[in-house]
């Protein structure tokens, strides 16, 4: 069974960073597109970040782009979200999935883990 669980997250003041982990488990992802999206409170689930199977193309939100990086560790079947700058718009609790592809964002697994909450405080 897949299993992905999320962490890093904390509280932070506007302007700090975090650096999120997500470990995957139950079967390899290195071929594998992988995203993070987050849910604010009162809000849908959104799409952040996206990665190829290869790493070498990344897709963000227009809201993080410039502000946050993806990237992967494959011989870990971890990925990561880099968040620089934060907002106090970027509070929610984030989560990774793998996805469906690089054009929909949309994710590949119905069952989401536990997630990892991101709080910034203006």
């Amino acid at each position: 069974q897949v299993q992905l669980v999320e962490s890093g997250g904390g509280l932070v003041q506007a302007g700090g960073s975090l650096r999120l982990s997500c470990a995957a488990s139950g079967r390899t992802f290195s071929s594998y597109f992988m995203g993070w999206f987050r849910q604010a409170p009162g809000k849908e689930r959104e799409f952040v970040a996206g990665i190829n199977w290869a790493g070498d193309n990344t897709r963000y939100a227009d809201s993080v782009k410039g502000r946050f990086t993806i990237s992967r560790a494959d011989a870990k079947n971890t990925v990561y979200l880099q968040m620089n700058s934060l907002k106090p718009e970027d509070t929610a609790v984030y989560y990774c999935n793998a996805l469906l592809g690089m054009v929909t964002f949309s994710p590949l697994y119905d069952n989401w883990g536990q997630g990892t909450q991101v709080t910034v405080s203006s």
